[in-house]
């Protein structure tokens, strides 16, 4: 599948106090350029940082506080997990994460839920690249007592989880859910963070949870919830377990298109998990490496498209605006089967293809406007004032640019020219829509 990266499309901030260190804090999600990724800026008494959110900035031997935790030199930030599962789940890829103080602040559910809610407000802006990510082409397992992360090869992310509890009001749960921004923002954000009270108590006594209360988790205490919560899922532990496993998944540093099944997990197995699968990713080489980090190149194609040999028409997206234009490129040659009988002994690339290639690259605009193109087709319902002002040969590289006139729900019109160097060899306006496959 095809991720597109995407950011913030405006600053938004939100105030709340730290579940661990209980100092008020601010957080502001900032846009971010293209091939960014995810970066924590963060500005607290050990200094100023910024500190990618990668696992590389997780620090090993870690105390049992049972959060993640970034570090740079001398500064550090705590419980990172559930602003990056908001993210992750949310699409969002690229995006600087401004936290003055040195935890997010956890607010009054203590979920992903304020974080998705931020995103609303902020809004989200595509940026009409595709985003590098990494496909499992097999599996790849953790087993450690009582433990097991598996992740093997699916064309989307899956989390399936399963969890074991020897209080009663838990028990056994279990729950899967493939990891899409509806589906996350409605199953997975609003399942809460959760404690034993054994466990408060235990980190009250080595100095955490002093942020945490019955406004900002749930607390289970001999098969009760404590203080008359409610649970707002039957299943909203394993539900926040979940939540916990993306965002610790999200420290890979890019989207993972995988089946990721646990089992009795926690964030030190979840950071181990995500280093195994860093360490992978890290050698592992692109069969076409890309030029430059902007190109929208022929694997992304793959990814959008539904074309194959020998109708695919477009061999690179070299500049895309989101909704706006983009411009694509096909390189001609003399193996283009169509020169068998177009014409024999005096090739020539039929105007009808031309336009093809126009409208395939239109079909790139479009399918790339939308938050999943998968089981989307565009179809083209009309050609207008098409020209065709010289013949294209064999050796010829099509530039191939469409600019967006009218968008109106599904249907759009397009102004498409094709050039030769500088030379434009046809134009034509282009009326499309997009449907379901």
């Amino acid at each position: 599948m095809l991720w597109l990266q995407r950011t913030v499309a405006r600053a938004a901030s939100m105030e709340g106090v730290g579940l661990h260190t209980g100092q008020t804090t601010r957080l502001t999600l900032q846009p971010a350029p293209p091939n960014t990724g995810l970066v924590f800026r963060v500005r607290s008494a050990a200094g100023e940082a910024e500190i990618p959110a990668r696992i590389e900035y997780v620090p090993d031997g870690e105390p049992a506080i049972r959060n993640t935790s970034l570090v740079r030199g001398e500064v550090k930030i705590y419980t990172v997990e559930h602003v990056l599962a908001a993210l992750y789940g949310m699409g969002v890829t690229n995006c600087f994460i401004d936290v003055d103080g040195n935890e997010p602040p956890i607010t009054s559910c203590g979920s992903g839920l304020p974080y998705v809610e931020l995103l609303a407000e902020a809004g989200i802006a595509y940026q009409g690249l595709p985003a590098g990510h990494f496909k499992v082409t097999s599996p790849v397992e953790l087993r450690e007592p009582g433990i097991e992360i598996v992740a093997e090869p699916s064309d989307s992310l899956r989390l399936s989880m399963w969890v074991r509890y020897d209080d009663p009001l838990v028990g056994e749960q279990e729950a899967a859910f493939e990891i899409r921004p509806d589906v996350f923002a409605r199953e997975i954000a609003p399942a809460r963070t959760f404690a034993f009270m054994d466990d408060v108590v235990r980190l009250r006594e080595i100095g955490y949870a002093k942020g945490g209360s019955l406004e900002t988790a749930l607390v289970i205490e001999n098969g009760e919830l404590v203080g008359g919560q409610q649970f707002r899922f039957p299943d909203e532990i394993v539900r926040h377990k979940i939540l916990d496993l993306l965002g610790d998944l999200a420290l890979l540093g890019m989207p993972l298109q995988a089946h990721v099944r646990a089992r009795r997990s926690g964030h030190a197995a979840n950071a181990r998990f995500t280093r195994l699968l860093a360490g992978i990713e890290r050698r592992s080489r692109r069969i076409y490496p890309r030029r430059q980090p902007v190109d929208f190149d022929i694997s992304s194609i793959l990814e959008v498209m539904p074309h194959r040999y020998p109708f695919l028409l477009v061999d690179r997206i070299a500049e895309l605006e989101p909704g706006k234009r983009v411009v694509g490129v096909k390189n001609v040659t003399i193996n283009e089967p169509f020169f068998q009988g177009h014409f024999p002994g005096h090739p020539i690339m039929p105007g009808v293809l031309i336009i093809e290639a126009l409208a395939q690259v239109g079909g790139v605009l479009l399918l790339t406007g939308v938050a999943d193109p998968r089981g989307k087709l565009v179809y083209f319902g009309g050609i207008d004032a098409a020209r065709f002002r010289h013949p294209v040969l064999p050796g010829d590289v099509l530039t191939l640019d469409c600019q967006m006139t009218k968008l109106k729900g599904p249907i759009c019109k397009m102004h498409a020219t094709a050039f030769v160097g500088d030379e434009k060899v046809a134009e034509a306006d282009l009326m499309a829509s997009l449907v379901d496959a």
